[in-house]
């Protein structure tokens, strides 16, 4: 293969052009989840709360299939 002008072989990568391209990824990702963190917030919280209420209005319901009803009668 003949070696033209235009033909230049690629320069060695280096363990600094690894960790420059990496930086620049992890900061765009840090970016994305820097503006999704409060609406990620508010649905965690939100489905936090909508589980607190299943749970509690099941528990309500369990205890009244298993309670006994008491009469007491004086004589």
């Amino acid at each position: 293969m003949p070696n033209d002008a235009n033909t230049t072989m690629p320069d060695k990568i280096t363990s600094d052009d690894i960790e420059r391209k990496l930086r620049a990824l992890q900061g765009e990702v840090r970016a994305s989840v820097d503006d999704k963190k409060p609406a990620l917030a508010a649905v965690a919280g939100g489905a936090g709360f909508a589980l607190l209420l299943l749970f509690f209005f099941l528990g309500r319901r369990a205890g009244r299939k298993k309670s006994a009803v008491i009469e007491i009668r004086r004589i």
